[in-house]
């Protein structure tokens, strides 16, 4: 099977959607995509219910990666924040996500504390600080095939001249996947995908700062890959609330306006037919 990094150099457009705990792994692995990706997001609220503001340590993030790459054989690319640290700390990353099983890490040139990307208050790293993590991250990993996904925040504090100048910085420094976050505009995407030479990742964040267009417009932008970090938990958190305040409103879940899986097929797609046909097999005669 191709790799991710033979694909997009192949020009195929790739759609990730956000995976952020073991039931979206689970789904999303069985509907074939090419790739998912681990929103840092997601994951952290999931895990921890805390902001995606700096607050998730390395060994947090890691041991999702191996948790939902042990679930997905779909290739799975990972939000790796600012590599947790200094140059050490991008190589030991780099290494620990590699082996956990991710096919792609994605590292951004924020200050720590990190936050969200289409949220206010961000600064970024000076971009000679972020080109040696780039060139760091790229020197670690064991398999050329293991995508190094370079990310500038640097477009809502700094203009998008000084995004682009650090998009081809990162490029250069050996970055398979460039990722300007938080473009405000289809004028500023256009920009971006007839300046740099390298394969683009757009984030999708509904109700970001990013327009949300069809994919045939986003690769006619020159983009080869769309990340939906948070289609899967919004979707998530708007059905919650709706079957919670019905179940407080009333004290039943009848009538909720969210649609309820079957709980049979839904416990298939969690992996329970294995476990009953496992009982089967050694039930007492």
């Amino acid at each position: 099977m191709a790799s991710l990094k033979a694909k997009l150099a192949a020009g195929e457009f790739i759609a990730a959607p956000g995976i952020f705990d073991g039931i979206s792994v689970r789904l999303a692995e069985a509907m074939g995509f090419d790739a998912l990706y681990m929103t840092g997001y997601g994951a952290v609220a999931s895990h921890l219910g805390l902001p995606d503001a700096g607050l998730a340590s390395y060994r947090d993030m890691a041991e999702r990666v191996k948790v939902f790459c042990g679930l997905a054989k779909t290739p799975i690319i990972a939000d790796g924040d600012t590599g947790y640290g200094g140059l050490l700390n991008v190589e030991h990353t780099v290494r620990g996500y590699e082996a956990a099983g991710a096919a792609g890490i994605q590292i951004e040139d924020q200050e720590f504390p990190k936050k969200c990307g289409h949220t206010p208050m961000r600064r970024v790293i000076p971009l000679a600080d972020m080109v040696k993590k780039v060139k760091v991250a790229v020197e670690s990993r064991d398999s050329s095939d293991f995508l190094i996904v370079a990310r500038t925040d640097a477009r809502t504090g700094l203009g998008l001249d000084e995004a682009l100048r650090r998009g081809e910085a990162f490029a250069k420094a050996g970055a398979d996947v460039i990722f300007i976050e938080s473009p405000e505009s289809v004028e500023e995407m256009a920009k971006i995908g007839q300046t740099i030479d390298a394969p683009l990742l757009v984030n999708v964040v509904e109700g970001g700062r990013t327009p949300v267009l069809p994919a045939a417009e986003y690769q006619k932008l020159g983009y080869g890959m769309a990340i939906y970090p948070s289609a899967g938990f919004l979707a998530v958190g708007a059905a919650l609330q709706s079957v919670y305040g019905r179940i407080k409103q009333t004290g039943s879940s009848i009538g909720a306006e969210a649609p309820l899986a079957d709980f049979m097929e839904f416990s298939r797609a969690m992996g329970f037919e294995a476990v009953w046909d496992f009982e089967k097999r050694w039930a007492d005669d």
